[in-house]
């Protein structure tokens, strides 16, 4: 896994594509989307990959965020109904998470899978918009995971109060089971609307960048979630994918054209999948993708996609095999 190194947040760079099954112990597939309180069947085909054949994993996890009051859960099971299962939900209005498992495998490899929740702050502008963070933990082939589904404050300047309610939520989910004698999980996985924005630049030079696919150079150096993090405010220890895909926010709804509005929102990468390891000498990890759903245009906001997958070693394997 090559890595390029911030004090706080170690930006990963993409390995070939996976060859699924063989190569790997554990693949998950990984989506993040603010749904902006809509919902298309066709986009939730989409949103797994039905149209594009791409379902090569063993679990999905798919956090959401402004989800409408519609039965999601119906609808992603629908989509996968050939060849996964929902093995977890963890709900909190609006926010939402999805966990699902091969058919007819989960079963024998599946343990202990517990949901929590934790709301910050109040709602949003509109009824049932909720933020905060849902989670599920679960051991899969014996590896210990944590998803989380999180939506932070909204607005540029409130850098700090995302800050805080990230530290609130890291310390409140699964607290009441936390106890000194008790592992934390091999793998922990935030998907969400974290919010944070582009710093001092004006939104016409930033759709200008972009327009001449320079924004990775030029705009990651203004991402507020990787100066906090270099800062040590958020997110010490973890890994994302390099920022090669446009800003996922904020769009004209039905189109690939950035805010028009009176407000013209300053584009910025709010969506993001970040993970950490813990026994990192036991487990071997490798990014294949890490990139927006460009297909869908019912919200403001693009999905974003990752694939990780996991190679482990001997001495973790035996003990994960013992633990099943």
């Amino acid at each position: 896994m090559a890595v390029h190194h911030h004090e706080g947040i170690k930006c990963v760079g993409l390995e070939d594509c996976c060859d699924f099954s063989s190569s790997s112990d554990l693949c998950i597939c990984m989506v993040t989307w603010n749904m902006n309180g809509q919902v298309r069947y066709e986009d939730i085909e989409k949103l797994v990959g039905i149209r594009d054949h791409q379902r090569r994993f063993d679990l999905l996890a798919v956090g959401l965020q402004e989800a409408p009051r519609k039965d999601i859960s119906r609808l992603l099971q629908t989509a996968l109904v050939q060849t996964h299962v929902l093995l977890g939900k963890a709900v909190m209005q609006s926010v939402q998470l999805y966990v699902f498992g091969p058919k007819n495998k989960s079963e024998v490899f599946l343990k202990e899978v517990k949901m929590d929740k934790h709301g910050v702050g109040g709602f949003g502008g509109l009824v049932r918009r909720k933020k905060g963070a849902v989670g599920i933990r679960m051991k899969y082939k014996g590896v210990g995971l944590l998803f989380i589904s999180c939506h932070l404050s909204a607005h540029a300047g409130k850098v700090e109060e995302r800050n805080r309610e990230w530290r609130e939520i890291s310390r409140s989910l699964f607290s009441e089971e936390w106890n000194p004698y008790s592992r934390p999980p091999h793998v922990t996985v935030w998907l969400g609307d974290l919010n944070y924005r582009l710093q001092g630049i004006a939104a016409s030079p930033a759709a200008t960048l972009m327009h001449h696919n320079l924004h990775q150079q030029q705009l990651t150096s203004k991402d507020q979630l990787l100066q906090e993090a270099e800062r040590g405010q958020v997110f010490n220890g973890y890994l994302e994918g390099i920022l090669t895909f446009k800003p996922t926010y904020k769009f004209d709804i039905g189109s690939s054209t950035y805010d028009t509005s009176h407000k013209v929102r300053v584009p910025s990468w709010t969506d993001r999948i970040l993970f950490k390891i813990e026994e990192l000498d036991n487990i071997q990890a490798s990014l294949h993708s890490y990139e927006s759903i460009d297909t869908i245009h019912s919200s403001d906001h693009r999905p974003v996609q990752a694939h990780l997958c996991f190679k482990l070693s001997q001495a973790c394997s035996s003990q994960t095999q013992h633990s099943n």
